[in-house]
């Protein structure tokens, strides 16, 4: 536990996530999630229609996407960090509890486009063009979801003394309330690296450059999506090693960390390789359209 001098600055961090409305909780993890969808469903469905789409349509595909990428996003919360919910002591079934914080993006991203692939079929519309239309909502969205963490009291990096710096409470899972001394005052455990805050401004970022460059320069189908990729994972690399909140190592360093290395890798190849194509559109291509009707 830590004090810091009542004239020194810091971020304070909210000593409850969540409220209550007669029986049900409310998390202010899961409200943030809510409004990135929300985002990003609203931004997704302007760029979509002006690639060609029509109105609602986004909408029936991410009834297919959201759900799979919060199903991929725990998946691979949870089986990176299986410790949290199977070793002796910890309760198994809070590896549902999803509302208490522990969404891997990658897991995510992954079956989020499977979702959004079977989606765009059923729909009989490009699954490029829609990667293309969404992904600056995606990016937006994932930064409002960052202040998620920021309630839960968690994804904090190493202590410091900057001006900046994120006062944390230890927080007790069962009444999501922060721990309190024998005053009755919420408990200090230190003060660290906001790096949820660091990630959220990063993707706000991200987000208006995929908005600049694609009005500016038309980029090539499937290019936008994989600077999201790109951009996104070159930041969170650097949060990643900020970091100094419990996970699993490989080689010394956070499995996120080497994830983030890999994907980026792969979003800035792809991203050189489309990015002189022409632009994405919502319908299927006529080219493709009458090799179908023809075969």
């Amino acid at each position: 536990m830590s004090t810091v001098p009542p004239t020194e600055s810091f971020i304070p961090s909210p000593t409850v996530s969540a409220f209550h409305l007669g029986p049900l909780t409310i998390h202010f993890y899961a409200l943030c999630i809510m409004a990135g969808i929300g985002l990003a469903l609203w931004l997704g469905s302007r760029r979509w229609q002006a690639r060609g789409g029509r109105p609602g349509q986004v909408l029936d595909i991410c009834i297919w996407a959201i759900p799979a990428g919060i199903i991929g996003g725990r998946i691979y919360h949870v089986i990176t960090d299986p410790e949290l919910y199977f070793l002796p002591g910890k309760n198994p079934w809070n590896a549902f509890a999803v509302w208490d914080g522990g969404l891997g993006i990658w897991g995510a991203i992954a079956l989020g486009c499977l979702g959004a692939w079977i989606g765009c079929r059923r729909a009989g519309v490009s699954f490029v063009g829609f990667l293309d239309a969404v992904a600056p909502g995606v990016v937006f969205a994932q930064g409002l979801g960052r202040w998620g963490n920021w309630f839960n009291n968690e994804l904090y990096g190493d202590p410091t003394a900057l001006p900046w710096k994120l006062q944390i409470h230890p927080m007790d899972p069962q009444t999501g309330a922060a721990l309190t001394d024998a005053s009755g005052a919420p408990v200090v455990l230190g003060y660290f690296q906001p790096t949820y805050l660091y990630e959220s401004l990063w993707c706000l970022v991200v987000g208006l450059l995929i908005l600049l460059l694609d009005k500016r320069f038309r980029l090539g189908a499937g290019s936008v999506f994989a600077l999201y990729v790109a951009s996104y994972t070159a930041g969170r690399f650097v949060f990643e090693l900020m970091r100094s909140d419990y996970a699993n190592l490989i080689l010394g360093l956070r499995v996120n960390t080497w994830v983030a290395a890999l994907i980026f890798l792969a979003g800035a190849i792809a991203f050189l390789i489309l990015f002189r194509r022409p632009p994405s559109t919502a319908p299927l291509e006529a080219p493709r359209l009458r090799e179908t009707q023809n075969s």
